[in-house]
């Protein structure tokens, strides 16, 4: 005989499977070319801005694609300096988004457990999304200098607060007829936390870990940009190429940091498809 937990979860996965393979009968025309009709779109209407919109004496506002191409990815000492900066900032952002799921699980975990931890909690989660991280950049590197500890202090702020409220979310939505369940098998707080909650809440942690990466990526760019010293990323980068008015080098470095920022999207999208895909309805 199968349990309730059982029944549920091989009803999930028996859903997960029917949503994937409905996604792998769709024909390619519907998964690939809405996105690069889109794409398609958005270059020509940066043509038409560029050689239409802007007069010739100010296209160095919004230089062609091919200009920013050449300038900035084949020229060889732009590309040496936008790739050197885009690994400092992802080394800041990657070891902010650590720091930040880190102190966000041990919160979202604290403020599960009881109603009371959770009023004493969520405002102060609430207070640091509300932050104006841009003022007290100054302040911060103050405190902690110029390098790396303040850019990962900026990512933290930035990036937590998606992975304090989505895993909160998936702890606190746990089925109830389970927390039923667990009750009658006068089963231990952490046997229900370990065994119900956790498992419930991937879904939600890896949808904030998706939210997270690309703020944290954010947090990176900002932080550089603002201390304005220290070893060089990405915000940094920006800055010197915007003041020296090399419109084409500096949309490059733009493009690389959102690349960055969509590359860690996709692979927690990616880890959470393969980890909770399998019989989650929301990662099928």
């Amino acid at each position: 005989m199968q349990t309730v937990a059982e029944k549920r979860a091989s009803a999930g996965a028996a859903a997960a499977a029917a949503r994937r393979a409905r996604k792998k009968t769709q024909p390619w025309t519907i998964r690939i070319l809405p996105p690069v009709l889109f794409f398609v779109a958005i270059i020509g209407v940066w043509y038409l801005i560029s050689y239409v919109v802007l007069d010739p004496a100010r296209q160095f506002l919004l230089p062609p694609p091919q200009d920013v191409i050449i300038e900035g990815f084949l020229a060889e000492e732009a590309r040496a300096d936008i790739f050197s900066a885009a690994w400092e900032s992802l080394k800041v952002a990657v070891i902010g988004l650590a720091i930040a799921f880190v102190l966000g699980s041990v919160q979202a975990v604290l403020m599960s457990q009881a109603k009371w931890i959770e009023n004493m909690l969520y405002p102060y989660a609430v207070f640091l999304q509300t932050i104006p991280t841009l003022a007290i950049v100054p302040v911060i590197g103050f405190w902690f200098g110029y390098e790396l500890a303040p850019r990962v202090i900026v990512c933290v702020i930035i990036a937590i607060f998606p992975l304090i409220i989505n895993p909160l979310k998936g702890l606190l939505g746990a089925d109830r007829g389970l927390h039923d369940l667990m009750t009658l098998k006068k089963a231990s707080r952490w046997k229900r936390l370990t065994q119900l909650q956790i498992p419930s809440a991937m879904p939600d942690v890896f949808t904030g870990l998706q939210s997270a990466a690309g703020l944290a990526v954010v947090g990176a760019v900002v932080g550089d940009y603002f201390f304005g010293r220290g070893a060089i990323g990405l915000g940094l980068l920006i800055s010197r190429y915007s003041a020296r008015l090399q419109a084409a080098e500096m949309l490059a470095t733009v493009l690389v940091a959102c690349a960055l920022g969509l590359v860690m999207f996709w692979i927690f999208g990616l880890l959470g498809r393969r980890i909770v895909g399998r019989w989650s309805d929301a990662w099928a």
